[in-house]
């Protein structure tokens, strides 16, 4: 068992997913034992064992939907009623099987490390989050600023970009000191596998970004990824309230909450418009 637990502890460090299942509650006679467990990797392989046999195989498949869907399940099994499950014995009894996802903790990058990213650095991480910033300014990507980051990279965007390498499980956040370099991480992160992208401006900001990015060639269909205006809606005016609202909505997509992206209602028909002769709002709008 403490080997189970060590290689749950390893797959999350590795930033892997797996399944967790666990015997929870028996009625009479069953292959196995209460608290038997069964670890299920996100490659299929396993450790530990429930039992084996028919009962084992149908809690495999289920484990891999646990992964996929990060929502827990649970199965019963009557061995009494349905011949299938007699693994050579005849058990008669009844046991009840919790699969709970084990997963990694989410890994946010934010990109800037301004008022508003240093909030989100302390609220990100009460809600669970590891985070690792980006700024090309020394003074303010800092272990100083930042203590308990993963990261933290002091250097051009391009060049921290070239190394990092967002995966299915990453969040990126784009609150940098100007739309310039809002647009220019934006352009590299439509392109990668991260979970979630958000970027911080004014309804102006956000729809003249995607015009230009759009005539660049950058598909539609990625910048609708896109959460921008980043956050909730929830009036956010200080760089502590826009923190909460940015992290509400990484957990809304983290506990797959319906509702999360309401900002895509109003993209499509008013990046369809004409581009306007205006200048492109600020990081700050």
């Amino acid at each position: 068992m403490t080997d189970l637990y060590e290689e749950i502890v390893s797959l999350r460090r590795e930033g892997r997913k797996a399944a967790l299942a666990t015997i929870v509650n028996v009625r009479g006679s069953i292959p196995s034992f209460a608290s038997a467990k069964m670890l299920v990797r996100d490659d299929g392989s396993i450790s530990g064992t429930i039992g084996g046999g028919c009962v084992e195989a149908e809690v495999w498949q289920a484990a891999r939907e646990v992964i996929e869907q990060e929502r827990p399940r649970t199965l019963t099994f009557n061995l009494n009623q349905n011949p299938k499950y007699d693994t050579g014995l005849v058990c008669g009894g009844t046991l009840e099987i919790f699969i709970e996802p084990v997963l990694p903790p989410g890994l946010l990058y934010i990109f800037g490390a301004g008022h508003v990213a240093r909030s989100l650095y302390e609220v990100a991480r009460i809600a669970g989050f590891d985070v690792i910033v980006v700024d090309d300014r020394e003074s303010y990507a800092s272990r100083e600023r930042f203590p308990l980051a993963r990261e933290v990279y002091a250097e051009e965007f391009d060049s921290a970009m070239a190394h990092l390498e967002p995966n299915e499980n990453s969040y990126l956040v784009i609150v940098t000191r100007g739309h310039r370099d809002d647009m220019h991480v934006l352009r590299w992160a439509v392109n990668t596998r991260s979970r979630y992208i958000g970027m911080i401006g004014s309804r102006r900001k956000v729809i003249a970004v995607y015009r230009e990015l759009e005539n660049e060639g950058v598909a539609r269909e990625k910048l609708e990824r896109v959460h921008a205006p980043i956050g909730l809606d929830i009036g956010a005016i200080t760089p502590e309230e826009i923190a909460v609202a940015i992290v509400a909505e990484l957990i809304a997509v983290r506990r797959h909450a319906a509702g999360s992206v309401p900002h895509k209602r109003w993209l499509q028909q008013e990046t369809a418009a004409p581009a306007a002769s205006q200048p492109v709002a600020s990081a700050e709008d």
